[in-house]
């Protein structure tokens, strides 16, 4: 599947030509913002993106922000509100517009914009864009879904995770882009919480983090921002509508329900600072607005007949980690019946999803390590108990109500490891020969831990270790799959170096899952 760039350039050119009542007021907002005899300074230096498609509209975000390293976190903006407007259109030169209107950027939020259209054709391809302060935006590319019940002959859609900004370029991202995926689903950690040279790749780090560990709301910000300013992502944004999800990293390693990963002062506050600045960065609807220490990103998208989003939520909801965390051999903790890691509610709202999606394949976006996995090659048994391996009765849980999914093939989407895998999903995992329920396949990192490794050997031994798990690479990339209603085929997409710009992507390997098979070939 090495798609071929298409004819349009990855930054669209947004053209005086058309631009009309979008810029009809810019020259007032313009005068308002800046000093006297000065110009304005663009405000898009964050980029836009869409995300959450549905049938009839999308989400469109911004945030406005002419110094996106000022570190108040509000981006050199005025602490009062700001028109933007925005124009939808048909094409992308904006000859046929058909969709404007304005959205208020608000000190609050950090000045960020979240526009919820609805009314518009699915399945069809829109462009967006955005003005501001004198300033037009670039334009972008985003979807509509198709229609409930459409005949989809195929699309395709991106999974990708972990982007340490410190430890490598986002080459992966624009690598993605390229390949214009319909869809891009982001499972976690988009950004990194630690103080800059905190956290050191093997190859050491090429950029840094800005201020400090992330305590503030004003901290959450500016790192939110100052990721942004990287040109790849902004990038891969422009070019797909995104779904998104996070982990921990965007709000503390290895947190926990209302349990810290580490020893920090007013864990509830933070996490509300955390949340807030997600909220204010990331194209989602009203519906995950963040109130407090609590949010909601367990969710439902649908690509027409052919397939189903269940985005789930791994961190509000869990028990704290067993054995005080990390790799463990030998924690009988993690064995108790009650521990969870989704909850009951969530688990029984993802049974009902299930069961009442009509799409050909059932996709589970959600953040850590499904299957087992045992790291200790040899006698023994060594597991990473902040993944599932750590909840093992709640994973049954899980896996008896993909079982339950009489129609829709599951497929597990996963993140967090840094190292990409594919592996079949066992009925129990200690048996090799136990019912297939399902396939989970697990991205890579975008740069966290650098540029990674291929040790041949030890990976060969940890197949043999694992008998369900079917491919391993600790390369950097993403993975890139294409949904027929007669299979899933995913590519693994890899590249040798990311320590460096202008790496090119390869495919490391290729898996299908034919309909109605729930395993890999």
């Amino acid at each position: 599947m090495d798609h071929k760039p298409s004819r349009r350039a990855f930054l669209i050119a947004a053209t005086a030509a058309g631009a009309g009542g979008l810029l009809s007021s810019a020259s007032a907002v313009a005068a308002s913002a800046a000093p006297a005899g000065r110009a304005a300074r663009d405000p898009f230096t964050l980029g836009i993106a869409s995300g959450d498609p549905a049938a009839d509209g999308f989400v469109l975000w911004t945030r406005l922000a002419p110094e996106p390293l000022a570190p108040d976190g509000h981006g050199g903006m005025p602490s009062r509100d700001v028109e933007v407007g925005w124009q939808v259109a048909a094409d992308e030169r904006f000859r046929q517009v058909v969709r404007t209107g304005t959205a208020t950027a608000r000190p609050g939020s950090a000045h960020s914009v979240h526009v919820e259209l609805q009314g518009l054709q699915p399945g069809r391809e829109y462009f967006y864009r955005f003005r501001s302060g004198g300033h037009l935006s670039e334009a972008g590319r985003t979807l509509t879904a198709p229609a409930p019940g459409t005949a989809e002959t195929s699309f395709t859609f991106a999974a990708v995770s972990c982007a340490q900004y410190e430890h490598g370029y986002y080459t992966a991202y624009r690598r993605m882009a390229e390949q214009h995926p319909d869809l891009v689903v982001h499972l976690g950690d988009y950004i990194y919480e630690y103080s800059g040279g905190i956290y050191t790749a093997a190859q050491g780090n090429v950029r840094e983090h800005a201020g400090g560990k992330l305590q503030t709301l004003a901290d959450y910000r500016l790192r939110h921002a100052q990721y942004k300013t990287d040109p790849d992502l902004r990038l891969a944004h422009l070019n797909s509508p995104w779904l998104v999800i996070f982990d921990d990293h965007e709000v503390e390693n290895n947190w926990a329900g209302d349990n810290p990963g580490t020893l920090v002062p007013d864990f509830a506050t933070r996490k509300a600072a955390g949340f807030q600045a997600y909220y204010e960065n990331m194209p989602l609807r009203r519906s995950a607005v963040a109130r407090g220490p609590r949010i909601k990103i367990n969710r439902t998208v649908a690509w027409g007949s052919l397939a189903t989003f269940h985005l789930l939520d791994s961190r509000q909801f869990r028990d704290d980690q067993p054995c005080d965390d990390g790799m463990r051999s030998g924690c009988d903790e993690r064995l108790g019946q009650e521990r969870v890691m989704l909850g009951d509610e969530q688990m029984k709202w993802l049974a009902g999803g299930l069961r009442s999606a009509p799409a050909a394949w059932n996709l589970i976006a959600q953040q850590v390590i499904v299957g087992q996995r045992d790291y200790h090659l040899g006698p023994g048994r060594e597991l990473n108990v902040d993944a599932w391996d750590g909840y093992p009765a709640e994973r049954d849980r899980l896996l008896r109500t993909l079982t339950g999914a009489a129609t829709g093939n599951p497929v597990v989407l996963t993140g967090d490891a840094h190292v990409a895998s594919a592996s079949d999903l066992l009925a129990d995992f200690d048996d090799p020969d136990s019912e297939r329920v399902g396939v989970e396949l697990v991205a890579t990192s975008i740069s966290s831990d650098g540029d990674g490794y291929h040790d041949a050997a030890r990976d060969a031994a940890l197949l043999e270790e694992n008998p369900h798990l079917r491919f391993v690479n600790e390369r950097r990339g993403y993975i890139m799959c294409q949904a027929t209603p007669q299979e899933l085929r995913a590519d693994f997409r890899t590249l040798d170096y990311i320590s460096r710009k202008g790496a090119p992507a390869r495919t490391a390997a290729t898996f299908t899952i034919p309909a109605g098979e729930r395993a890999l070939t």
